[in-house]
């Protein structure tokens, strides 16, 4: 026997998360904000990390930076919040909680791939109910599985990723009536979009919202939560490990969010640019984009792989989904950036359509 048999078949038949080699290239692949830190708030970042106590281990139970979020998200009085390492964390948490022998979590497809991946991950079984064609959920199907398999756990993610919709709130307000097990609100897109359920919480108990710091232009510090009602949250806590909120990343949060009005900025010049790559992608022939109400566009031509590579040789990343899942066929998904690049952008699939035809 070699350690390789000792590893359990469904973890051995995952494929490992795969990242783009980025260097030198344009980065339009993962929803990250285009922009730096305005000046003046790096400035004071750096004074207030250069005191920071790396010598000792972070605070294990930030209430300080835990209020802090809270008031800068709407999160409504009398919810719980829970920290985690980025929004991935969060959710092997939660799959970790409700893996009892036989217990399901269940989510739309196409969505969010991690969703599948800790699911399997954490030896819970998965449940992929496909969104209909224009990617809206398909609510008699996701009744008729959620009454069959009764599962543990339900991902929903508003807006959707790698769709970039939302789902009406008649058919997440079914589902959350249907619902015997956990509800989660993935909420990682909605600096750019103007709705939320965080209002929901005091209605649907069972009902978590989760939501990253991420898309705001903080991804290089991976700080997540959760916000829902204490007394789950309380369970979940016993399985986040022990200092998994860094110094820096407390400290760096806690700077930042005093100066959110930066943030808000950048993401209101983000929608714009979304706005203006959107009506760029509709007049090009052989261009079929889809309205988006995240910092992406998820677009559909005719021969993606050779689109993608001829965008690549131009120096630039996005992502070929034209693998991914069926409703997936043809597409490619491309984050928005700043103006200029995404100048460069419409320029390279200009000219890669055009050596495709």
């Amino acid at each position: 026997m070699s350690a390789l048999d000792l590893i359990r078949p469904e973890i051995r038949a995952l494929s490992a998360y795969h990242v783009q080699h980025a260097e030198g290239f344009i980065k339009l692949d993962a929803m990250e904000n285009p922009w730096p830190l305005p000046l003046a708030l790096q400035e004071r970042l750096g004074e207030q990390l250069a005191k920071a106590a790396y010598n000792r281990y972070p605070e294990a139970n930030p209430l300080a930076l835990k209020a802090l979020m809270a008031k800068a998200f709407g999160v409504p009085e009398g919810a719980a919040l829970l920290l985690g390492n980025g929004s991935d964390e969060l959710i092997q948490i939660m799959a970790q909680a409700v893996a009892k022998p036989g217990a399901a979590l269940l989510s739309v497809e196409p969505a969010f791939v991690m969703f599948r991946v800790l699911a399997n991950a954490c030896g819970l079984e998965y449940i992929g109910v496909p969104l209909q064609d224009n990617f809206s959920i398909d609510l008699e199907a996701m009744l008729k599985q959620i009454r069959e398999h009764q599962p543990a756990l339900i991902f929903l993610a508003i807006p959707n990723n790698p769709t970039g919709n939302t789902f009406a709130p008649e058919s997440v307000q079914a589902i959350l009536k249907e619902a015997k097990g956990i509800v989660v609100i993935d909420e990682a897109y909605f600096p750019f979009c103007d709705g939320s359920y965080l209002s929901y919480l005091h209605h649907y108990p069972n009902m978590v919202v989760m939501r990253t710091v991420s898309k705001l232009g903080l991804a290089g510090i991976r700080l997540g939560f959760l916000a829902g009602a204490p007394e789950l949250l309380a369970e979940l806590e016993k399985l986040r490990l022990p200092y998994n909120v860094s110094v820096a990343t407390q400290v760096i949060a806690e700077t930042v969010l005093q100066e959110q009005h930066a943030l808000n900025d950048q993401t209101l010049k983000l929608r714009q640019e979304r706005e203006r790559l959107f009506a760029a992608l509709r007049e090009m022939v052989g261009v079929h984009p889809f309205e988006s109400e995240a910092n992406f566009i998820l677009l559909r031509v005719t021969d993606a792989q050779a689109v993608f590579d001829g965008i690549k040789r131009h120096g630039i990343l996005i992502k070929n989904l034209s693998s991914a899942h069926a409703l997936l066929r043809g597409c490619l998904r491309v984050t928005v950036g700043t103006p200029e690049e995404n100048d460069r952008f419409l320029d390279a699939l200009k000219a890669s359509m055009l050596a495709c035809a």
